[in-house]
């Protein structure tokens, strides 16, 4: 029987118990370039309203045998301690100042945090460790009573070591986004690792702040509309309902085939053809709960390291240098219209993202300022495929089992594509859906028109 192209995957329900054994703050291992009281400026993609979060991931490792998790434990200090110093900024805390705008300040007693746990189970009882599951959020720490979207004044690193009675662990993430878009998260992960695996600072490429680089003109020049940013009333009522996750295998035959049916005189990427057939197949899901002209909107980052070239950023940079792009629609031009149209939607909105759009986008934050995050007829799509994710975890005792997100029904209304360790080429579509149109979706994602 062959394998389907596309097939869900299911994850259990289950708790993990675990006790919390320390919690100990780690300071850069020598002195860094701040003295108390300095502060560092933060650009307007770092403090724009969609960074002000944490990202949280997942790494599971099994036992190597070699090294108990004592050891392990320490090696992620000693290392996490010498990166910290070159990565100073990881060290501080945000605080508001006029306007509403954030940046880093230095005092004493900050540090990034790390905490210790142990469970009782095996991570074999954990259950599939390739698909992330909302059930593991107890293995990435947060603070007790911890308001949704905190930032100001939080450690912006917190990593949670968490031992299994199989000797595996698992290293719970959670690195504030004002400090690093998903690029810079993997650059400073991977210098981490490779501290640790070769046991001396591992710097490749050196780390540059220089968010100056990214300041607003004066006067600002909105020269786009930044329809992204615009307040849509939310004709879905997603407010109101209950969202699950469901993820998807996708082979790379699936995502070759869609890529044909743009058509033979367009080239597109997988990107686009897989977010156009994503998108579609919600919008299908959920035709009987919105308006055929309601006007819909599909967002997603595009990394704009590239494009920038008046000045262009160092190769070390890692703060945010992503534009969010914006395909737009009717109800009725996406459900009547054919998969090619929307594969265009899609194409057009990544190819329309410049360093002028940029720039724009920069001043439009600088006088607009959004303080909510805008969810009216938005599908948000996040690309991880690109990351080097299993590489970028080998701490010294392998790759990881899993590397990736754990739950993404805090944030309605998202996607991620995520890779797949030795899959040749598939990926991981994980969604979060309105559960009374989750079978619909489904139908309907599984199947090429």
């Amino acid at each position: 029987m062959m394998t389907p192209m596309v097939q869900e995957l299911n994850f259990p329900q289950l708790q993990i118990p675990l006790t919390i054994n320390s919690i100990s703050p780690i300071l850069p291992s020598s002195p860094i370039p701040p003295s108390y009281g300095d502060t560092l400026y933060l650009s307007n993609l770092d403090d724009m309203i969609g960074s002000r979060v944490f990202t949280p991931t997942m790494y599971f490792y099994r036992s190597n045998g070699k090294m108990d998790v004592m050891t392990i434990i320490n090696v992620l200090k000693e290392a996490l301690a010498s990166v910290l110093v070159p990565y100073y900024p990881f060290s501080g805390r945000l605080r508001e100042t006029k306007e509403g705008k954030l940046e880093v300040f230095f005092g004493p007693k900050q540090g990034v945090l790390l905490v210790e746990a142990c469970s009782e189970m095996t991570m074999l009882n954990v259950g599939d460790l390739t698909v992330p599951n909302p059930a593991w959020k107890n293995l990435v720490y947060t603070f007790p009573n911890e308001e949704q979207y905190k930032v100001i004044d939080m450690p912006l690193l917190i990593a949670q070591v968490t031992r299994f009675s199989c000797g595996g662990f698992s290293l719970g993430l959670r690195v504030c986004h004002c400090l690093c878009d998903g690029v810079g998260a993997m650059q400073f992960l991977s210098a981490w690792a490779s501290t640790a695996r070769l046991n001396k600072l591992t710097l490749n490429p050196k780390p540059c702040w220089d968010r100056e680089t990214l300041i607003p003109n004066d006067p600002p020049f909105i020269q786009y509309p930044h329809i992204e940013f615009k307040r849509i009333d939310d004709a879905f009522s997603f407010t109101r309902r209950l969202f699950v996750q469901k993820c998807y295998h996708v082979t790379r035959d699936f995502q070759a085939h869609l890529k044909t049916l743009v058509g033979p005189n367009i080239s597109c990427t997988t990107f686009d053809a897989m977010a156009a057939h994503v998108w579609r197949s919600w919008v299908k899901a959920l035709i009987n709960v919105s308006p055929l002209d309601y006007e819909l909107r599909l967002t997603f980052s595009v990394n704009c390291r590239s494009r920038l070239t008046n000045p262009p950023l160092k190769s070390g940079f890692y703060g945010n240098a992503v534009s969010v792009a914006c395909a737009t629609s009717t109800v009725s031009g996406i459900v009547n219209g054919s998969i090619s149209d929307t594969i265009c939607l899609v194409r057009n909105a990544r190819l329309s993202v410049s360093e002028a759009y940029l720039r724009s986008t920069i001043d439009y934050i600088q006088v607009n300022r959004p303080t909510k995050l805008e969810f009216g007829g938005k599908l948000t799509i996040t690309q991880w495929t690109r990351f080097s994710m299993y590489e970028s975890a080998d701490f010294g005792w392998g790759k990881p089992i899993y590397a990736g997100p754990i739950d993404l029904t805090p944030t309605p209304q998202v996607c991620v594509f995520l890779p797949q360790d030795n899959s040749d080429g598939a990926m991981l579509v994980c969604i979060c859906l309105p559960e009374d149109v989750s079978h619909t979706f489904n139908d309907i994602f599984c199947l090429l028109d």
